[in-house]
């Protein structure tokens, strides 16, 4: 079960927001949200929270991405049905049940291979709070050369023992879903296989807070913005 960390401050989600471009079926049969040169030979997957691909801060973060050369694909695994706190025949727990980032693990599939086909030699994957869970998931069956993960939810310490990839785990310092104790855990484990990690956890910040924080609120935007840069220093280091 979520907790209300995951369902607090919900954008005001805009589908012709961002400077890239929406495709509705390009990238394995599902729309995306597109930004970036598709000669690009290094692409990244951004994975939404549960309020899916046309949150403005997330498609703010995938032009910014892309501005460091990479292809970068925000697929709406939601399928049109991002979480509304409004949707009362919708609650969390029905909504979660049709929705576990677990299901959308094939179609990610196909996209990588799409990716691939149009000349994509190097892909990472990064995830939001829902998203975290498919991206470990992609990283368990070495589908991925790189990942990165944001206020993680669902993520496991047996997700994080099966990891293939390179991964850096950007923690919040007030989280109940991936809390600094847990955080931590995840980087010694990750010491113990020799797998390649970052690991941060940002002061003064909660779940959430990359994709979902107050554009009014400087230091909120600082983390947010650093967070960002983190990550894409990350990718560089092991897609470039």
């Amino acid at each position: 079960m979520a907790r209300p960390q995951c369902c607090a401050n919900p954008p005001t989600l805009n589908p012709a927001g961002g400077e890239g471009r929406v495709v509705d079926d390009g990238f394995g049969g599902i729309a995306a949200y597109v930004a970036g040169s598709t000669e690009s030979k290094a692409a990244v997957i951004l994975i939404s929270d549960i309020f899916g691909f046309e949150a403005p801060n997330l498609r703010k973060i995938a032009d910014k991405v892309a501005s460091s050369g990479y292809l970068v694909v925000v697929p709406d695994f939601l399928h049109g049905e991002p979480y509304s706190h409004e949707n009362a025949d919708r609650p969390f727990p029905a909504w979660i049940k049709d929705h576990a980032p677990e299901k959308e693990f094939e179609e990610a599939k196909r996209i990588i291979a799409t990716l691939k086909e149009q000349g994509a030699s190097s892909i990472g994957a990064a995830g939001y709070c829902w998203g975290a869970k498919l991206v470990t998931e992609l990283a368990k069956a070495n589908e991925i050369q790189a990942a990165a993960m944001s206020h993680p939810s669902f993520v496991s310490v047996d997700d994080i023992k099966e990891t293939k990839c390179p991964i850096a785990i950007l923690g919040a310092e007030t989280d109940f879903m991936s809390p600094p104790e847990l955080v931590k855990q995840f980087e010694q484990i990750l010491s113990d296989s020799g797998i390649p990690h970052f690991v941060k956890i940002y002061p003064g910040v909660s779940h959430g807070w990359t994709v979902r924080y107050n554009s009014d609120d400087a230091s909120a935007v600082k983390w947010a913005e650093q967070a960002t840069v983190d990550m894409t220093s990350w990718f560089n280091e092991n897609l470039k």
